[in-house]
């Protein structure tokens, strides 16, 4: 399929925010000098194909399971984000720090647990769940990873703060790469806690840093990795995870613990859900776990729902040199050079199908390259139509506050790289509709 540079001359609000984040961009220096916000500038292109045959029915459900889902796989452990070491670390030991049943005015019942990895190297999961009360039958839940701890998702003062190294960002409360008493709840409108709740939904997250450092200097000597080191091994070979493939693993480990342990959790309606670099962590996650009921990408960008191919925005080689680290070391090799990938983003989120699928974006985050994750969404659409699904239901890119929803959903929300709780409704709202409550 050939894609052909579009106007967006349907959305006048969605130009606008080019312009104006250009200018910004150039005034104060935010971003590499020769980022692309033109749609005029973007190349043809022409996507990588993500069937190789015309099979229907029985045939191709067969083929999409045994031979092409693999094959996709595969590729994209290869360029992007690393294959996943096979070693089984497993069964782990949990134990539940706390529990309160009364927790957010008696509406819900927290726990506190710690999934322990590797009690040697004290690396363990600190899993923060809420269970909502008053539910006379299982309830669906959302899984996602936090940047700055478990505390920063809501005010409760309950909630222990995480005591691992963090990335310093003083302006909410980062000291010393610790988490103070001033991180409580500064993430709640990221998180909408309550909103979950009264919906009837359980939440559960942890923060990613108890699976791999996101450390700008990473070395792969902490974290999870090194559990996985061959004797002779010091770092990733070229080929193997980086940062988004470890914090995906993390997530299947929560998934685990949320199977086993929480009777009161439907194990068939569990969504991935994550942000920015966490958002391609949970849609990697979501391409290998195919237990995950339902995926969900909020502003993922580059390496996330965008497509390489458009070279707008962030690009591979504005990552490489800071967060190299999130990808395999393979990634690098195409720098510059995204038209030779042999897979575009399309190929990561067909990995979902048939299971529901969200994409989301921000008008003012063109970093992340809105249109090119409402373009990836739209490109596989054919696969869920094979399944007998509704894909994308709309070939257009939706004006702001417009969401369309089919087993793929997509929504432009007016407004910065952030989740809101105009997100959270509509990420509510297809859930319902997928999980038929």
């Amino acid at each position: 399929m050939i894609c052909w540079i579009k106007s967006l001359e349907e959305n006048p609000s969605i130009r606008l925010s080019v312009v104006l984040l250009s200018l910004f961009s150039l005034l104060n220096g935010a971003e590499p000098a020769d980022t692309n916000y033109v749609e005029a500038e973007v190349p043809e292109y022409r996507l990588p194909k993500l069937l190789k045959s015309d099979l229907r029915g029985p045939e191709f459900v067969k083929n999409w399971y045994e031979k092409r889902r693999p094959e996709l796989q595969a590729l994209l452990e290869s360029h992007i984000y690393g294959k996943t070491p096979s070693r089984d670390l497993g069964p782990f030991l949990t134990q539940v720090v706390e529990t309160d049943p009364q927790a957010l005015n008696g509406s819900a019942t927290r726990k506190q647990i710690s999934i322990i990895i590797d009690d040697a190297h004290q690396l363990s999961i600190d899993l923060l769940v809420y269970l909502p009360n008053q539910v006379d039958e299982t309830v669906p839940c959302f899984i996602g990873l936090n940047f700055y701890g478990n505390q920063t998702v809501h005010a409760d003062p309950k909630i222990q703060i995480n005591p691992r190294w963090m990335a310093g960002k003083s302006q909410i409360g980062i000291k010393n790469n610790r988490a103070t008493e001033a991180t409580r709840g500064v993430y709640h409108e990221r998180w909408q806690i309550e909103r979950l709740v009264k919906r009837g939904y359980a939440v559960a997250t942890a923060y990613c840093g108890d699976i791999d450092p996101d450390n700008y200097q990473h070395d792969f000597t902490d974290g999870i990795h090194p559990l996985f080191y061959r004797d002779d091994q010091s770092k990733p070979d070229p080929g193997e995870w980086g940062a988004i493939g470890a914090w995906a693993w993390g997530l299947s480990r929560i998934l685990d613990y949320l199977i086993e342990s929480e009777s009161a959790i439907n194990a068939k309606q569990v969504a991935v859900i994550g942000h920015s670099r966490l958002g391609k962590t949970a849609l990697w996650a979501g391409a290998q776990d195919q237990r995950f009921g339902l995926v969900i990408s909020n502003n993922s960008g580059c390496g996330g729902a965008a497509l390489y191919r458009r070279e707008f925005g962030e690009r591979i080689h504005h990552m490489i040199k800071p967060v190299g680290y999130w990808f395999c070391r393979n990634h690098a090799e195409f720098a510059h050079r995204e038209q030779d990938l042999p897979v575009d983003q399309h190929m990561l989120l067909a990995l979902v199908a048939p299971r529901p699928l969200y994409v989301a974006s921000a008008t003012q985050d063109q970093w992340a390259d809105p249109y090119g994750e409402f373009l990836a969404a739209l490109a596989v659409s054919p696969v869920y139509e094979l399944f007998g699904k509704t894909g994308l239901p709309s070939p257009k890119m939706p004006a702001p506050n417009a969401p369309v929803q089919g087993t793929i959903g997509y929504h432009l929300r007016n407004g910065a790289h952030a989740v809101t709780a105009y997100d959270w409704e509509q990420y509510l709202n297809f859930a319902n509709r997928h999980f038929k409550r």
